[in-house]
């Protein structure tokens, strides 16, 4: 499909509920991007076994006292700290460099730049520590410190990211504490009463309850072109606030079926609608962070838009001619109502060389229904590269099914692996921060320099030593601490945009360069 239909209704928008950015989705998805699930978490996750009086919280029950007393213990709550990047410059600079790369800079005194401090919430998933969360939550943070329902604080390491699905994984060294076990978010029914645990407003272990709104939501944003975000969420009309990303949605029964993240909100704060990723997607990602580094994203290898999207555009009065014209040609191929369309194959496509053709649609994975591009991209995301997968689609009325081995996205059926090693492993080189000498030499108020090179990443980009570092993926650099943490986030994160844009200069010539550098095992 080489034309892409987007429409926005109303003024409302989309808001992350915590620190951080918020998340920007598409509703036109290529299935190379989609995860998928394999084991199940409770072998990766050490959990024990919970017994639950379930007459005493039967689904029609509205008394939620036991359900939500076995939650809030497993809900904490993140500090996430990000330290100042640029020291306190005292005196009058006049900085070219900075003109050079139009952050301004000229002969004024500097304040001194304070820590950002955000605040989220996350839920515990095994006893020895490991905490789920957002992405959004702890992305960029320095520090990190866990609150627990019972007050006791720990400083946490992040274990690894997904932005994709805004899922991350961090841990801290306690033993024996409370989980929330999990649940089954397909099993969750439109209409089913839900809880949703956190620190909205840094308030601790706060409940609201609500119902289940609607299954497999996606959402066209504006500006967005990402095409890696997943997003297939449980909506609910729970109260979500900002602090509540990262906090637990549960059943009845005390079991974790979501991980809320986003709100639909006219002025911020919770206005009607909240959305959370289903666990069977955020147990997966948070399980493949944990053993493999990285998620292992299946590719179906189709690009897809859903039946209802293709109706909606439509009836859209101001589409061009040349839209219309293509998504006509597509309702003649439609037989049902719902389903994902099969518009184009990826380079390398397991569900073509499966059978399935363009104009397909999409209607069921392994039996379970799909009713939309979003619904299928949640059943996907429950596989791992490797596992087979019957696919059911609709073929000009008549019901075809295939079967299809999911591949990676290097088409193959092997597990990726994280990037190996430490910031400096991987560099190869050793830095120090530009003195105040230095600085007044080159008439710049912040940078590092290269002293030395070793085998790695810096060399192989061709930086030579001596070579001033100034400015990181648009961020100052001010001391090699700075560079080296900025290069482990990088490092633990599932993106596949793991790289760096270094802009320097040489001393000797005052020469400006840029040099990319490409993070990934090669």
């Amino acid at each position: 499909m080489k034309t892409v239909w987007k429409s926005v209704v109303g003024i409302a928008f989309i808001v992350a509920v915590g620190a951080g950015t918020a998340i920007g989705t598409n509703t036109y998805l290529m299935s190379k991007q989609q995860y998928i699930t394999g084991d199940s978490t409770s072998t990766v996750f050490d959990q024990p076994v919970r017994l639950v009086n379930y007459n005493s919280v039967a689904a029609e029950n509205t008394d939620f006292t036991v359900a939500a007393e076995s939650a809030v213990h497993g809900v904490v709550h993140i500090m996430a700290t990000t330290n100042a990047t640029e020291p306190s410059v005292r005196g009058r600079y006049v900085d070219p460099f900075e003109y050079f790369f139009g952050f301004g800079g000229g002969n004024f005194e500097r304040p001194k730049p304070q820590p950002k401090v955000g605040a989220g919430s996350g839920v515990i998933i095994s006893t020895d520590g490991y905490i789920i969360t957002n992405n959004h939550v702890v992305e960029g943070a320095d520090e990190l410190e866990v609150t627990l329902n019972d007050n006791r604080k720990f400083d946490a390491k992040l274990i690894g990211t997904d932005p994709a699905t805004d899922i991350a994984l961090i841990k801290i060294d306690a033993k024996d504490l409370p989980t929330i076990p999990f649940g089954d978010s397909e099993k969750l029914k439109v209409g089913e009463w839900v809880l949703a645990v956190g620190n909205p407003f840094n308030l601790t272990s706060t409940v609201t309850a609500g119902i289940v709104s609607a299954k497999g939501r996606g959402f066209a944003m504006t500006g967005s072109n990402d095409k890696n975000k997943i997003q297939s969420f449980i909506q609910t009309d729970a109260a979500v606030n900002p602090g509540n990303s990262g906090g637990a949605l549960v059943n009845t029964k005390g079991e974790l079926v979501g991980i809320n993240t986003m709100i639909y909100s006219e002025t911020g704060n919770f206005a009607g609608y909240s959305f959370a990723v289903p666990i069977s997607i955020a147990g997966k990602v948070a399980s493949d962070l944990k053993q493999y580094g990285t998620v292992q994203r299946a590719v179906l290898g189709v690009m897809m838009i859903g039946v209802d999207d293709i109706m909606d555009a439509l009836s859209y009065p101001n589409l061009r001619d040349d839209v219309k014209k293509e998504y006509e040609a597509m309702k003649e191929n439609i037989k049902v109502s719902e389903g994902a369309y099969v518009s184009e194959f990826a380079e390398k496509s397991a569900a073509k060389a499966a059978g399935i053709e363009e104009g397909d649609v999409i209607v069921a994975i392994n039996g379970t229904k799909v009713k939309s591009s979003h619904a299928l991209q949640e059943q996907i995301s429950k596989y791992r590269p490797g596992d087979k997968v019957k696919v059911t689609v609709n073929r000009k009325g008549s019901e075809k099914n295939f079967t299809v081995e999911l591949k990676n996205a290097e088409g193959s059926t092997r597990v990726i692996e994280a990037v190996k090693g430490n910031s400096a492993d991987v560099l190869g080189a050793a830095f120090k921060a530009l003195s105040n000498e230095q600085k007044r030499e080159y008439g710049v108020s912040y940078g590092i320099e290269v002293t030395g090179l070793l085998k790695g990443k810096i060399r192989d980009a061709g930086i030579e030593k001596g070579f001033i570092i100034m400015i990181v993926n648009d961020q100052k650099i001010s001391s090699p601490e700075q560079l080296e943490k900025m290069v482990d986030r990088l490092l633990k994160s599932s993106s596949d945009e793991r790289f760096l844009v270094i802009k320097g200069f040489y001393p000797e010539n005052g020469r400006t360069k840029i040099y990319a550098i490409d993070l990934n095992n090669d």
